[in-house]
Formats: structure tokens, sequence, C-alpha cells
């Protein structure tokens, strides 16, 4: 496969695979690149390879004409897609994934153009030149893990920016149409609950899920938190609780210590068993979410919400809040480490509700997607 071929860019754009399947907050973000294609290459066709779990995420984005979905551990299915999309020869081939099967696959199928993640013809994986400034940070690194992990500490620019820099595009943003059943799922769940207009609620998503258990924050600092901000603010607040099935256990420790508070105070249940549409509705309905680096933070960027996120293991740098919030970035020694046991207790809460009240200050009247009752 020549140079040429692999990083390239004397065509047209008519046919554009992107292959991306996980995870979840990934699939997400790396939307905010179909607006700068279609201004590039206006009538370009893309389809998109995802995960079964994150088809939700791009099923209904104006930017995709059509959505492919596998099971990367099934070779089966990997067989399958491959003989879907061998079809047509693609135009451009953006594969953005670094697992065998999806290398193999990127290398096997009929194209003009590669960017990202192939196999060699000594079935090693390696990338495109064009991708380095993202996969250089990564687990396929050319230069080895400790300069990989070198380069997030050291980096200062965003997803989106490396992105559209690296395709030759505008930077754009991640978007997220849901489906009138979930719109209408979390407006039935706001009338349940009372939450009106007028009611401050503050999302809480503050798990960190199975990777990095150091990206959560302790239950009683998030407990904290609510009693400071209600105190700090004197009124009324709701805390709308969020998160996925592991966070089942510490949400409802969450649930019982705010409602424990008495003050202005009251926790509702959001729930963990969620679809990935209904739980961005709820996501909607706060006017701020507190949020680790999890999908909720990128669900709550697409779905225009305001944000306080708070970083330990991984970089607050590469996440673009397009001026929705504030970040809250761990001072110890070992921020940005990526290590399961990062530091994060200089993630306090004074610094969070300082923050939280910044961002309710300067909050604008940013359309709600999610219209809440009068």
């Amino acid at each position: 496969m020549s140079q040429r071929t692999l990083c390239g860019d004397p065509w047209g754009v008519n046919s554009l695979l992107v292959i991306k399947t996980g995870a979840l907050g990934d699939v997400l973000r790396t939307t905010s690149i179909l607006a700068g294609l279609h201004k590039k290459y206006p009538g370009v066709a893309v389809t998109w390879l995802t995960a079964d779990a994150a088809k939700p995420l791009v099923d209904r984005h104006r930017g995709i004409e059509r959505v492919v979905t596998c099971d990367v551990k099934d070779e089966a299915s990997i067989e399958r897609v491959a003989e879907d999309l061998a079809g047509i020869t693609w135009d451009w081939i953006l594969s953005l994934d670094d697992e065998e099967p999806l290398c193999q696959l990127a290398t096997a199928l009929p194209h003009r153009r590669l960017s990202g993640a192939f196999l060699t013809q000594s079935g090693e994986r390696a990338y495109t030149d064009d991708v380095e400034p993202w996969f250089g940070m990564g687990l396929l690194s050319r230069d080895g893990k400790a300069a990989a992990d070198q380069r997030k500490i050291d980096n200062q620019r965003s997803h989106p920016e490396i992105f559209a820099d690296m395709f030759g595009i505008e930077a754009g943003r991640p978007e997220l149409p849901l489906p009138s059943d979930a719109v209408a799922a979390a407006q039935a769940f706001a009338s349940k609950m009372g939450l009106r207009r007028d009611t401050l609620v503050v999302g809480l998503n503050t798990g960190a899920g199975g990777r990095w258990t150091s990206k959560g924050l302790p239950v009683d600092r998030v407990v904290g938190y609510a009693r400071a901000l209600v105190t700090a603010l004197d009124q009324p607040v709701v805390f709308l609780v969020l998160g996925g099935p592991p966070e089942r256990e510490r949400n409802d420790e969450i649930l019982a210590g705010i409602n424990r508070l008495g003050l202005d105070a009251r926790a509702i249940d959001g729930g963990t068993e969620n679809a990935l549409p209904t739980f961005a509705g709820f996501v909607g309905l706060s006017d701020v979410l507190l949020t680790s680096d999890s999908l909720a933070l990128h669900v709550g960027v697409a779905m225009n919400v305001s944000i306080v996120s708070f970083f330990a293991p991984t970089s607050a740098a590469e996440i673009e809040l397009y001026g929705l919030g504030t970040k809250v970035v761990s001072t110890s020694a070992d921020y940005c480490s990526y290590s399961k046991t990062a530091d994060n207790s200089s993630i306090t809460v004074e610094r969070l509700v300082a923050a939280t009240i910044e961002v309710l200050e300067a909050k604008s009247d940013q359309r709600r997607l999610i219209p809440r009752p009068a």
C-alpha cells in the first residue's frame, strides 16, 4: 500500500467510511468531524461502522447516510461486515480504532485513501502519518508507551481540534439528535418529579464506570458538595442522580445521603438502566451537570447543557466544552497518568462548588433541548 494511497488527497470524496466503535463517549465526540467533512466535500455519503451498543449515538445524525454495526470480538460479525462493505471502492476510510480485526478490515476493504490504523504486509498494526498527532498518544505510538504518555501530559489541544487538523477540515461539535420517545420520556419524568421551568436542577454523574475508578468522586464528597452548594446558593436545589449499571449501589448511597441533609436539597433517581437516548434526555433536564470524564460529559456537550467537569487520571485539555462550562483539574503529581489509582483529593468540595456557581452565574439563555413544564 503506497504512502500516496494512505495519506494523499488528490481526489474528491464521494464515499467515506468512518470506523469508530468504542468507547461510547469516544464515538459521540468523534461526530464533531461530520460538519467539517460535509463542508469540505459537499454531497459526500458517510457510512459509519460502530458497535451495536453505540448505534443510538449516531443513527439519527443528519451527517450520516448509513450506520453499520459489528461485534469486534466476533469473527463472524466482522466477516459479515467485510462482505457488506466490500461492494464499493471507498474514496476515503477513516480507521479510528486500533483493534486488530478492525485494522485488518480497513486494510482489506477497497479504497482510494486510508487514514488511521491498518495492518502492514507483515501483519503488524500501524497507522498512517496524517493521524500521528492522535495515534502517537495511544497504544500504537511509534515511539513507545512512555513517550505516548508524556505526549498526553504535554498536549494542550482538544480532540476536535486535533481531528480537524489531521483531516484538513473545520472543527465542529458533536450532535445527538434524540428520537421523540426519548424526549417524551424525559418530559414525563420531569412532570412526575415536579421539575418545573424555574426549578434549579443539578445533574450528578460522578461515577467512573469500570475502567478508571479514580475518575469518580467518593460518595461522601458528592454529598458534601450538595450540602455546600445548597448552603452557598441559599435556594432549593434538585439533584438529579445519573449513571449506568455499575453506579447503582453508589447512586443509592448518594440519594440517601443528600435526602438526609434536609436543608433545601432534594435528590431524585435518574436510574441506571436507561437506554442511551433516554439517558441523554435525562441529562438534558439539568441546568448544570457535574460530571466525571465519562459518557455523560460528551452527552452533556451534545445536549447543550452547562457543565462542570472534573479530571484526575485523564486529560482535561483533550475535552472541548464549547463555552458551556468549566473544568476542575487535579493538582496532584499523577494528574493525566491514566492510573486507576490517581489521586483526586485535590478536586475538593470547595473547588466544585465555586465552579458550579461560576457556571450558573455565567449561564446564558442557551436553548434547552429538553423543555421542562412551566
